[in-house]
């Protein structure tokens, strides 16, 4: 424990959150004997020259394993750095509420977001292979979209699998349009059903179901779930023997948006060694627009799917997510299916094979 980290434990799960910019820094699960690390942790966290460069934002300075989002992408409403500052300021550790089995600890963020103040509560519990995460506006007053930002890593070649999505849409802009600075190769302003086949900016496709999908890129895609009560991302990594899961109720995060940062950005604090990067980010948001195009009439809120909180300037709401890690079954590659039972989580592999973990499926009920 230290002035800038906070460390909660339970049965076979460690968290420590960055208090500097509310990052998770590390997500630590025991099984089989040995350690999973689902999370990502970016490569200068501890460069000295970066961390003191003015230029750069702290969202990336500190950027590792998850951190909220409010305002997901540019802060155009409030003045405020790149994903608010939720990502950029200070938070308070607030206390921790022990129970007989486990843990949950509290943190404030030390700035308002549209006048309200938000609390972070990150739960474990004893032999439960997932960090439950919820953030709550108390108070506050306007329109705030929101997002998380969780990140996986892979050493070599993954699969991931998804619930099912309505539609994945590609945004108006490319990550990197400069070629002196990066590249990107994703086709803009697409929209597209079959996720086997994402348009490529070459007129190609590619299996979005496979990872990498290219080499030396930086891209962006957003997922819109389908009709589901339990969305859900899986990113199997045969070389960490592991599988990394992403779960949420898509009545608080409708969409998912993917963030492909594989050695595609040249400059700092990036300079190339970004490399095997996934972004899984539950969204409340209308894509890579920014602040001001959540909270107005867009094609996706227009069409029922809401891109924004409303907050409460007489009570609260709140979000919720799930991180967790597993370990890779021999014989398995890739997750056909993910669904809740009482205490439990159920995966099933692609040829139809079964595991459960302990899970507390009443979390992601709905709050308001």
């Amino acid at each position: 424990m230290s002035d800038r980290f906070h460390t909660l434990r339970a049965e076979g799960i460690t968290a420590t959150l960055d208090l500097n910019a509310g990052h998770l820094r590390s997500l630590e699960i025991e099984s089989t004997g040995r350690v999973i690390q689902p999370l990502h942790t970016a490569p200068w966290v501890d460069d000295p020259a970066i961390q003191q460069d003015p230029e750069i934002p702290d969202v990336l300075k500190h950027l590792s394993g998850d951190f909220f989002c409010a305002p997901f992408g540019a802060s155009d409403i409030e003045d405020g750095p790149p994903h608010g500052w939720p990502a950029n300021a200070r938070w308070r550790f607030d206390g921790d509420d022990v129970q007989d089995d486990g843990r949950t600890a509290r943190f404030v963020l030390e700035r308002s977001v549209l006048g309200a103040t938000l609390i972070k509560k990150l739960r474990v519990l004893d032999g439960h292979p997932f960090l439950y995460v919820r953030h709550r506006f108390e108070g506050g007053s306007g329109r705030m979209s929101v997002s998380s930002h969780a990140m996986t890593r892979f050493e070599h070649k993954g699969r991931l699998a998804f619930s099912a999505k309505a539609f994945a849409d590609l945004p108006d802009t490319q990550q990197e349009p400069d070629p002196t600075k990066g590249r990107s190769v994703f086709a803009t302003s697409k929209r597209f059903t079959d996720l086997s086949k994402l348009p490529l900016a070459d007129g190609g496709t590619v299996d979005l179901h496979g990872y990498p999908v290219a080499e030396q890129h930086e891209d962006f895609v957003m997922l819109v779930e389908a009709n589901t009560t339990l969305g859900w991302t899986a990113a199997v990594r045969p070389d960490q023997g592991d599988i990394m899961i992403s779960l949420k109720n898509p009545a608080d995060f409708p969409v998912t948006f993917l963030w492909f940062s594989h050695e595609g950005r040249d400059y700092a604090p990036w300079s190339s060694r970004h490399k095997g990067v996934l972004g899984i980010e539950e969204g409340r948001a209308y894509s890579i627009y920014g602040h001001a195009a959540s909270i107005s009439a867009n094609p996706l809120n227009e069409s029922g799917i809401s891109t924004y909180l409303q907050l409460d300037p007489e009570g609260s709401v709140s979000v919720s997510h799930v991180l967790g890690g597993l370990p890779l079954e021999a014989g398995w590659n890739e997750v056909g299916a993910i669904d809740a039972q009482p205490g439990r989580l159920r995966l099933t592999n692609a040829d139809g094979a079964t595991i459960e973990c302990p899970f507390d499926d009443q979390f992601l009920a709905r709050k308001g």
